[in-house]
């Protein structure tokens, strides 16, 4: 066990860490020449399109250093502030992490909040500046900031390239030297932490896992202690880049586990795997709940594909624990489900994923967040509202509390005016400026949650010319002035585009809303009011014209009355296709409510 070390790997979003990961396996030779291709850890389709990793990997490499034989196991984690979940399980199964900074691009919110993360978990930190080979590069003022970040010495901070393999070898003596080996005991009852798990279609759940103590044996009856369900460990192994089946896994290191599983639901991310005969007495702690930040309703297009929707959902849930849904149905858009997302990004690509991986075209609502409503009646029990329909009547309404985060943003010192203007647009109150460089402002703002899930991040890239980064984390629930917006069509309220904004901006929001749809919905044979209204009150109206045709063409000449006559039965006709006429809403329409700024 002294021989075993396990690492993670953090950094903000592009600075590098997937491309170090591919020259870590190169340098080690677990990837033949054959096998090897960039991203080798970003198998998806979509994190080589966007450039970002998604899921966590994890990979098992050997190495000799001074004539003895080393097993590293490397957990790769993501940079986006919408997967923070997945680096949290990473961290739990690690005792190191390799801190990544971009030498041109400095420190960046995200790699901040990771590196507390992982002092958190009292996991041992060693800095390494890569991308010194490119012109931009500025290596000497970067190891100071990371000097200053860590409280570590210069010469403590490893110089390395990613693309040119240069410092490879220092990352790995550093690795060897400053982890230390996995503590645990062999001859302890097995304890075991599920941290990731992937559905296979041939062989059902894969459970990844990290032994603490104890060992696994193939062919053992295993027990999952949250479900208290047990199973027969069919297979269990390592992972290199392909599955490698052992006879059994000791503590101190990563495998595999195959049970048959067929059910997504029995297998929790998180949860302690031990010996169904000889249990241990205590789960493992320690690791969170996710809390899922937006919520919005995700629909079949064909009402008959519901439970196709949810069998997808149940697969896309066990590669994506912090995915959360529960069913719910709407007057306009039939059965579907609630669906909670750690962000924006998360939202678009688990839309992505059901269309790509399950072949599922679906309707996606107008996010939003959860809030607290309280009652006249009973003004101290809070009533959850995830969707602006469950929100109680005005009338009976004592206060609503909404979601507050503090955001940091790191942004150069040109662009501080702009950043703060954006931030209080959005109702933002600005708590904390701290130069961390002549050059480099850090920004804390105190915000609700509700306005940043909108156009938030990308007005800020374009506020900031790109050079802002973005990071947060929730702070409690505050009460605000918030008031249901419904869109009613042809009278007839649509529950899909309710939304609660705060009182200041509903109007105006109101009015975009419903001008925005007047160019989507197509016209029909009869006129379609668009209303915006807040209780009974109706705050805007614009209308979609009918196709209209010359009826009265055919009554030239005689009298009056005739072409009278035929316009009153043409409004019977109008009056009684109205009643029963059906607004078809496009998909547009609902999303397009996200860029009313466009």
């Amino acid at each position: 066990m002294k021989n075993i070390r396990n690492f993670c790997i953090i950094a903000h979003i592009d600075h590098g860490k997937s491309t170090l990961a591919d020259r870590l396996l190169d340098f080690t030779g677990t990837v033949t020449a054959r096998e090897q291709q960039d991203q080798l850890l970003d198998n998806m389709d979509l994190e080589r399109e966007r450039g970002i990793t998604i899921k966590s990997h994890a990979i098992q490499m050997d190495y000799t250093y001074k004539g003895e034989e080393y097993v590293l196991n490397l957990i790769d984690t993501p940079g986006h502030v919408d997967f923070s979940y997945e680096v949290s399980r990473s961290i739990a199964a690690c005792e190191g992490a390799l801190l990544i900074v971009d030498a041109a691009q400095s420190i960046q919110a995200q790699t901040i909040s990771n590196l507390y993360l992982a002092l958190e978990n009292d996991l041992e930190i060693i800095p390494v500046l890569n991308k010194i080979d490119l012109p931009s590069a500025n290596p000497d003022e970067v190891t100071d900031d990371i000097v200053d970040l860590l409280g570590c010495t210069p010469e403590e901070v490893i110089h390395a390239s990613g693309k040119t393999g240069f410092g490879v070898d220092t990352i790995l003596q550093a690795i060897i030297e400053k982890i230390p080996a996995p503590k645990g005991d062999v001859n302890q009852p097995l304890q075991a932490l599920i941290f990731d798990s992937v559905f296979n279609s041939y062989r059902g759940v894969e459970t990844y896992f990290r032994v603490l103590n104890g060992e696994i044996k193939k062919g053992q009856r295993i027990k999952f202690m949250s479900t208290n369900n047990e199973y027969f460990a069919d297979e269990v192994g390592t992972l290199k880049l392909n599955q490698v089946a052992k006879k059994s896994i000791k503590a101190g290191d990563v495998g595999y586990l195959i049970t048959g599983i067929k059910t997504a639901s029995e297998v929790k991310v998180g949860d302690t795997i031990t010996d169904a005969k000889n249990p241990t007495q205590h789960a493992i702690d320690g690791f969170e709940d996710v809390k899922p930040m937006v919520f919005a309703g995700i629909y079949p297009v064909d009402t008959d594909d519901y439970e196709e929707l949810r069998n997808s959902m149940e697969k896309l849930q066990l590669n994506d624990a912090s995915l959360v849904f529960t069913p719910e149905s709407s007057a306009a858009l039939g059965f579907g489900f609630r669906c909670g997302f750690l962000g924006m990004l998360h939202l678009e690509i688990i839309q992505e994923r059901l269309e790509r991986e399950f072949d599922m075209t679906v309707i996606t609502t107008v996010p939003n967040v959860s809030y607290h409503a309280y009652t006249h009646k009973q003004p101290e029990i809070p009533i959850l509202v995830n969707n602006p329909s469950d929100l109680p009547e005005p009338s009976k309404l004592n206060r609503v509390e909404e979601p507050f985060i503090k955001a940091s943003i790191i942004t150069k010192s040109d662009f501080v005016g702009p950043v703060m203007s954006l931030c209080i647009e959005k109702r933002g109150q600005i708590t904390a400026q701290t130069y961390l460089t002549p050059e480099r402002v850090e920004l804390t703002f105190d915000m609700p949650l509700a306005e940043i899930v909108f156009d938030f991040y990308d007005r800020l890239k374009t506020v900031s010319k790109g050079y802002a980064s973005f990071d947060y984390h929730p702070i409690g629930m505050k009460a605000s002035k918030l008031v249901r917006v419904d869109i009613l069509l042809n009278g007839q309220s649509v529950d899909a585009l309710s939304a609660l904004i705060h009182a200041d901006n509903a109007y105006s929001i109101g009015k975009k809303m419903c001008e925005k749809l007047r160019q989507l919905i197509p016209r029909q044979q009869f006129d379609i009011p668009i209303q915006a209204a807040i209780g009974a009150k109706i705050i805007s109206r614009e209308t979609v014209k009918a196709l209209r045709k010359d009826v009265t063409a055919k009554c030239y000449g005689g009298d009056i009355s005739r072409k009278r006559k035929l316009l009153e039965k043409q409004k019977k006709g109008k009056k009684r296709m109205r009643q029963v006429g059906n607004v078809e809403i496009p998909q547009q329409a609902f999303m397009a409510v996200l860029k009313l700024n466009d």
